[in-house]
């Protein structure tokens, strides 16, 4: 699941602008770009020297952690001169750091750690910066910043203040409106971070009271209980935030068991099938809140660029930034068509 401690230098750009600003590493005569894999440009410069990245990720036994993988394959792809060594991923951690230590012992250039556990990884993160490999830190955090160069990832308070935002505008003309969260694994910080910014947002909201919560694990099945327990104790709702779109496909059918339909549904991360059911504009889910995946392609171009001893075009900067954040935009019927092609299943 995605996770996040440490929000950095926010672009205020959605998942798709924020890859078009990552893929012109270098130059300003941009030639015509080419659709990735998720449909963002391909990068907009001339090749430069090769470059081996390797790339190491958790197993990909979540809807949101395989579209990382899809994401990484299909932007190195895009790149002619970029070499991509990848592992076969694994949540064992001490798996995980063993092929680690593989990549650094074949001397990859650069190195694109998502961790299974960010502070479990940290020191095989120091390991490859003292062999002069620059890391790339996507999403779970490592416990020091010695152990990257560059951190990119999502923004988990800022998809609950999004959430509570999009539903407070909902809601603000309704007198004593009911909201009902369903939350993700409560020992995460992620999920932490998620309802604080949802909290926060409700607090510009005085008519609007969050009534229950409840933790599901990211898992259809959990989101269908769980749903199913928060529609049995609350006969009346006007709202519901739920943390992540996996877990929405279990929630819905707990709702359509119950013949529930008083209330609007807004997901979290951007699956497709949250994305298709916005756009059909026939159930309660009419938003999603964006943990974009293709985070995983921007640590590409930001490896490569560090691979090549360059920085990011639009800045003036001569490095690539120590940190970058994205935005967790709020997909609508009005802006489907827009991100559709970032959905993943």
């Amino acid at each position: 699941m995605p996770e996040t401690s440490r929000r950095g230098l926010l672009f205020g750009a959605a998942a798709v602008s924020t890859g078009a600003l990552l893929t012109a590493c270098t130059s300003n005569e941009p030639k015509s770009a080419q659709p990735a894999g998720n449909s963002q440009p391909a990068a907009a410069d001339k090749p430069g020297k090769p470059v081996t990245i390797g790339f190491a990720g958790p197993q990909a036994d979540h809807g949101w952690l395989n579209a990382i993988n899809v994401n990484a394959k299909s932007r190195a792809e895009k790149y002619s001169e970029v070499t991509l060594e990848i592992t076969e991923g694994s949540n064992d951690t001490a798996a995980q750091i063993g092929q680690v230590k593989t990549l650094i012992n074949k001397k990859v250039d650069v190195l694109v750690i998502l961790p299974a556990d960010g502070k479990a990884l940290t020191q095989v993160g120091l390991e490859a910066m003292k062999a002069g490999i620059p890391v790339v830190n996507l999403d779970r955090i490592f416990a020091s910043p010695q152990a990257y160069r560059c951190w990119v990832g999502g923004d988990n308070y800022g998809m609950g203040l999004n959430a509570g935002h999009y539903i407070g505008e909902q809601l603000k003309d309704k007198a004593n409106a009911k909201v009902v969260e369903l939350a993700g694994i409560d020992n995460l910080e992620l999920t932490k971070q998620r309802s604080q910014g949802f909290a926060d947002a409700l607090k510009n909201y005085p008519n609007i009271k969050l009534v229950a919560r409840q933790a599901a694990e990211f898992t259809v099945e959990s989101g269908q209980a769980k749903m199913a327990q928060l529609l049995q104790a609350q006969k009346q709702i006007d709202a519901l935030w739920n943390h992540d779109d996996d877990q929405g496909v279990g929630a819905l059918r707990a709702i359509q068991q119950a013949g529930r339909d008083e209330f609007i549904m807004v997901g979290g991360a951007g699956a497709k099938s949250a994305m298709d059911a916005i756009k059909a504009d026939n159930s309660v889910i009419k938003a999603t809140v964006l943990y974009p995946p293709t985070m995983a392609a921007s640590a590409i171009d930001l490896a490569r660029a560090l691979g090549q001893s360059k920085g990011v075009s639009g800045l003036s900067e001569m490095e690539i930034p120590t940190s970058l954040t994205l935005y967790s935009a709020v997909v609508t019927k009005d802006n489907i068509d827009q991100y559709l092609p970032t959905g993943f299943n």
